[in-house]
């Protein structure tokens, strides 16, 4: 039996950097990432490989020609639908050890009519004043940890070691 692991989808994502920045925190966590396309971007593009640094081939990531291929080939998925616009905190929801953390493209978010359909799932998190959003791989990390806390940090290792001295006891 395998052992559950947390998944990261983005829809239509447009900037290289970005998703490499994502890419590399997928790869720290042993998180898979989801990629719906159209993608603005070529994944062998060098901007995306310099962002994930040399972590690229270690990520688990497959790609979606759009939202319904990607609902058929995950049936069941539990997603949490990050939008500016829901009503309830990331905080507030409970997340499962293998659920999808999906998040939309950076100029325009999630397609309201997903966010209709899916409102239940719908969560943001929180920010100060006239400010529209945080950035994508901003917002990526923050929710994980999160999801990752509540369920224990699993398989994921202290490390604790200095590189030249060591930690008084």
């Amino acid at each position: 039996m395998t052992t559950p692991r947390m998944n990261i989808v983005l829809y239509e994502p447009e900037m290289p950097q970005n998703t490499g920045n994502i890419g590399r925190t997928c790869a720290a966590t042993n998180t898979r990432l989801h990629l719906i396309e159209p993608l603005g971007f070529k994944l062998n593009e060098k901007a995306i490989r310099r962002a994930g640094l040399d972590y690229w081939d270690r990520l688990d990531v497959t790609t979606y020609c759009d939202f319904q291929d990607f609902l058929d080939r995950n049936p069941g998925a539990k997603l949490y639908m990050a939008t500016t616009k829901a009503p309830k905190m990331y905080t507030e929801a409970t997340y499962e050890p293998d659920c999808y953390l999906m998040f939309g493209k950076e100029s325009a978010g999630i397609p309201e009519e997903l966010l209709v359909e899916y409102q239940e799932a719908c969560v943001r998190i929180p920010m100060w004043g006239e400010i529209r959003s945080l950035n994508l791989s901003n917002s990526v990390a923050i929710m994980l940890y999160e999801a990752l806390r509540q369920n224990g940090f699993p398989e994921l290792e202290p490390k604790g070691q200095l590189h030249r001295l060591q930690w008084h006891s």
